[in-house]
Formats: C-alpha cells, sequence, structure tokens
C-alpha cells in the first residue's frame, strides 16, 4: 500500500502531514495506517518513518472546511512510540505551525499579498487557530525563509499564530477543577498545582514543591519522570479528562514543573540571565522531558500567569487589552502575547515552518478491514 505525505518541520517538531483524500476516513483503520508507517511498535520506530522522540513522532490529516470562518482543519495524531497506540485527545501549536505553510501550497490559499491569513480549526479540541504566513507577492516574489525559534538551529518561512479564545476548548472552563491552585499528595508528597484547560490542558507544578529547579537541565528532569506521570493522572482525573488513573492518557494534560526565572544554559548551549525572561517551565512530552514547549502548553501558561494566582505567580507585563510573558525552556525563550478586545482573547506566537520532503510512503497491507 502506498501513502503520500509531506514531512514538514513546524516550530520545535516535526510532522507528517496527510491530505485527508489519501488515508482512511474510519479512525481505527487511520491509526492502524499510522502504526504501521511510523513503526511505533517498535521503540526506536526503526521499521518506519517516526522520528523515535515525541517531538518527531506526529502526523496531522488536513481537510478544507465547510464552515465559511474556517479554511482548513486538521485532526492531530501522536503517535506512540514503542506501542501499538495513537494519542487522539490532544492539538500540536507546532504542526498547526506546519499545517497553515502546507494549505498556503496545497490548497491555493495564496491571494498575492506579504502575508496569507489561513483560519485553521483543530478537529481533536475544536480549537480555533489563526495563522499569517510569510507568502510570496508582487513586492516580495520570495518567500521569507530566515525566520529561526529558539530550540532548532536552522530557518524557515515565518507563521504567526493567533489562538482564538483558548480558554476552556476542551473542558469548557479555564480552570476545570474550579481553583486555580490547590495542593494534592502524590506519593506521600504535597505538591502544589494549577489545572488549566487553554490550548492545552495543563497540569502546573510547582518546581519547589519536589525540591528542583524549574530550571532544571534535561538530566535532571528525567529524574522526576515517574512522579510527574503519575501527578498528571492525578490530575486528569481532577479535571474529568479520565475516569481513573488507570485510564488516564500519556498525553494529557500536559504536565511541567514552573518556578522563578534563573540565570540557565539552554540544550543548545547559549545562556541566559534571569532578567531575559519571566518564566521557568519544564515540561514533558509523554513520558519524556519536552526539549522546548508545546505551543497549546505555552498558551496555557500564558493564560495562567496573567491570571497572578496560579502556580505560575506573578510574572509578565501587563497593559490595558494587552499582557505579555517570556517562558524560560530547556530549549531557550517564548514569547506569549494576550490581546483582549470585546471580551475575547487572542494568544500571539511567532513561529517558523518549513517543507522538507514530500514522500510515498510504504505500508504492509494488514490493516484493519
Amino acid at each position: 500500500m502506498q501513502t503520500p505525505a509531506t514531512l514538514m518541520r513546524g516550530g520545535t517538531s516535526k510532522c507528517w502531514l496527510f491530505d485527508h483524500r489519501d488515508v482512511p476516513d474510519d479512525r481505527v483503520r487511520l491509526e492502524d495506517l499510522l502504526i504501521e508507517l511510523f513503526g511505533a511498535e517498535d521503540p526506536r520506530q526503526l521499521d518506519g518513518v517516526g522520528g523515535g522522540t515525541s517531538v518527531t513522532s506526529k502526523a496531522a490529516v488536513v481537510m478544507p472546511s465547510a464552515d465559511p470562518d474556517v479554511d482548513v482543519e486538521f485532526l492531530f495524531a501522536q503517535v506512540a512510540i514503542g506501542a501499538h497506540q495513537v494519542e487522539w485527545g490532544s492539538n500540536c501549536g507546532n504542526c498547526a505551525t506546519a499545517v497553515a505553510l502546507w494549505a498556503v501550497d496545497n490548497l491555493g490559499l495564496s491571494r498575492g499579498k506579504a502575508r496569507t491569513e489561513v483560519r485553521m480549526r483543530n478537529v481533536n479540541t475544536n480549537a480555533v487557530i489563526h495563522a499569517r504566513v510569510a507568502t510570496p507577492s508582487a513586492s516580495s516574489p520570495a518567500r521569507f525563509d530566515s525566520v529561526s525559534v529558539p530550540g532548532v538551529r536552522g530557518t524557515g518561512t515565518a507563521v504567526d499564530l493567533a489562538f482564538v479564545d483558548p480558554a476552556g476548548s476542551t473542558t469548557g472552563s479555564l480552570w476545570p477543577t474550579g481553583k486555580h491552585q490547590e495542593s494534592i499528595v502524590v506519593d506521600g508528597i504535597r505538591i502544589d498545582i494549577s489545572m488549566a484547560d487553554a490550548g492545552a490542558q495543563v497540569a502546573l507544578v510547582r518546581a519547589d514543591s519536589l525540591g528542583v529547579s524549574a530550571a532544571a537541565t534535561e538530566e535532571q528532569l528525567q529524574q522526576y519522570v515517574p512522579i510527574l506521570r503519575h501527578i498528571r493522572a492525578r490530575a486528569a482525573v481532577a479535571m474529568g479528562l479520565a475516569t481513573s488513573v488507570d485510564t488516564a492518557p500519556n498525553a494529557i494534560p500536559k504536565v511541567g514543573l514552573v518556578g522563578p526565572a534563573v540565570p540557565y544554559r539552554t540544550t543548545l548551549g547559549e545562556d541566559v540571565d534571569a532578567a531575559d525572561y519571566d518564566i521557568s517551565v519544564r515540561m514533558l512530552s509523554m513520558n519524556a522531558p519536552h526539549p522546548t514547549i508545546g505551543l497549546t502548553s505555552a498558551v496555557a501558561v500564558a493564560l495562567a500567569a496573567r491570571s497572578g494566582d496560579s502556580t505560575v505567580g506573578v510574572a509578565g507585563a501587563a497593559t490595558p487589552g494587552h499582557f505579555a510573558v517570556t517562558i524560560g525552556t530547556l530549549g531557550g525563550r517564548l514569547r506569549c502575547a494576550v490581546e483582549t478586545a470585546g471580551g475575547h482573547d487572542r494568544v500571539l506566537l511567532q513561529r517558523a515552518a518549513r517543507r522538507i520532503a514530500e514522500s510515498t510512503l510504504y505500508s504492509r497491507d494488514r490493516l484493519s478491514a
């Protein structure tokens, strides 16, 4: 069996994009196909196109939208590593960056201007994301491909994202438990945690609750993966995302450590001063340290920071109708801005995307009937 696909980098993730006409409509058959194509059951995904890490084991199925207010819809898939499984419960802002560029090129959305707006809806969470993609035009015939983002050494096409009214997109509330901050006991340890739903469902743990710096290195964070997984399972139940800790998914809520800004060195060897950012954040992606932060998680962190009374604490800068916060991650800094007008929020992030390959993927003919 042969399946056309496009490999793209969006922000700090790599994602295989599929035209919806080229893959099964049935979710079970689609899941089987992705598991086969990615080689998901292999712990290194050696028998497929997966990259063997959570940020390189992603897919999106893209389709034009029948909604006049939306240009394109996409179904996001987080393909497991070393398991026969695909997580369908979350969105990926980095892959949305790639979807926007793909849609401009493949769906003929360019209108001859230097920037093309792409209105997207994520099918998994019903989140609405607007993108502005740098596009060749009469006044600017060459695409601007020199934009970089923290955590990646390469460059790509500028894609600015706006998450539209992201609060409560899955659970119906920014604070699904009704509390901005609370204490729970996990593995005999009392921790301070904020559980929020905006862009992604997140569980933000005060790092000092676990006796670790929120600017921990990847190696230090790895030691806390087991308890962070247990915290995630407890949070999934509290947020209504699972009926029990035993059925809690590996993908949601996104769990991580938060704390004050301190000097640190990124994974790319760059020194960052405490004065250069507002919040230290170290997230997990599935069951491993995230090399930076998922954009949907960053959206939630930004809105939690704006509240001023979550585990994030008081951080960022506010003016009427505008709030901005800079997050320090393993890979570098990410700035998030929140604009409010007419009772509506837009969370803004600057990203970049790049088309890497147009491919034909081969799979064994053993999919579900």
